[in-house]
């Protein structure tokens, strides 16, 4: 059955991110993810920006924190919250949009306990953190622990760690006591000379998906992966083919905005790249070292 079928039950996402003008970053490459595979989506922005703050210094509009909390509340409120099935959050304003973001999640498992709370700790990269402190520990003190999958790059999992990530073991080590039961690890060391991978660490296997790299992409892989991901088990697929498709979509499409030259990701143009992705990416069965949350 596809996700286009399933018109019964629980579809719309609530997707809480930032907002550029221009660009498919944040909210602007989930929402879209999102609503062409399917899923209407209800769209928060966290702050507003005319780019990317990697393209330059531009003019950054955060709502105040009673007025986001206060919008925030009337989602919870909201009539139609039974039609919610998941919940994406991403990058944060500020610190105190993490105890908003919290509540709207509790209020949305407590109307379909079934729903998906995703969190994507967006905080930093190989350069470290670009977000401030105190919004880091927000998203590691409040929405982590609430969140049934986690999507963070290996330097955010690094970060919450407080360790080097340097080789697939330390990852997987990392995943295992960092964060909720499910995380998938974007940007981990692969076993492929010239390649990178999305590791997927669950209850009972650990996986990994590998594809070349490719130099200088543009920014919102991250965002676009949380959210095809999070489609991809809503429309019913399994972890391993939701991992193994996901994967794909996202290299294609970044494969083919890069040999076009773009600085943005293309997805109005690789759209049929979300659905049908004809990319090959290797998948690998790593060996699962066992969770133990006394540690």
């Amino acid at each position: 059955m596809s996700s286009m079928e399933l018109t019964d039950t629980p579809r719309a996402v609530i997707v809480i991110s930032s907002h550029v003008a221009r660009g498919s970053v944040g909210n602007r490459a989930a929402v879209f993810a999102l609503e062409t595979l399917g899923f209407p989506v209800w769209a928060v922005p966290t702050v507003i920006l005319p780019w990317h703050p990697g393209h330059g210094r531009a003019t950054r509009i955060v709502p105040p924190a009673d007025q986001f909390a206060a919008l925030m509340g009337d989602l919870e409120r909201a009539p139609w919250l039974g039609e919610v099935a998941g919940v994406l959050s991403g990058y944060l304003g500020d610190a105190a949009q993490a105890d908003a973001v919290a509540s709207l999640v509790r209020a949305v498992k407590a109307r379909n306990p079934k729903a998906l709370y995703v969190c994507d700790p967006v905080m930093g990269d190989l350069g470290g953190l670009y977000v401030p402190l105190p919004v880091a520990e927000a998203m590691r003190d409040v929405l982590l622990p609430i969140a049934d999958i986690a999507t963070p790059n290996r330097y955010e999992l690094a970060w919450l760690a407080g360790a080097s990530l340097d080789d697939i073991k330390s990852v997987v080590s990392a995943a295992l006591h960092a964060g909720p039961s499910t995380m998938l690890v974007t940007s981990a060391p692969a076993m492929m000379a010239g390649s990178t991978g999305n590791l997927l660490l669950d209850g009972s296997q650990a996986l990994l998906a590998e594809h070349r790299i490719i130099d200088r992409p543009p920014n919102g892989l991250g965002d676009l992966t949380g959210a095809v991901f999070l489609a991809r088990l809503l429309a019913g697929h399994t972890p391993l083919k939701a991992l193994q498709s996901t994967t794909a979509a996202v290299y294609e499409i970044l494969a083919r905005t890069a040999k076009r030259g773009g600085d943005e990701l293309q997805l109005e143009t690789d759209s049929q790249s979300l659905s049908h992705p004809m990319a090959m990416v290797h998948l690998r069965h790593l060996t699962h070292p066992g969770r133990d949350r006394r540690a």
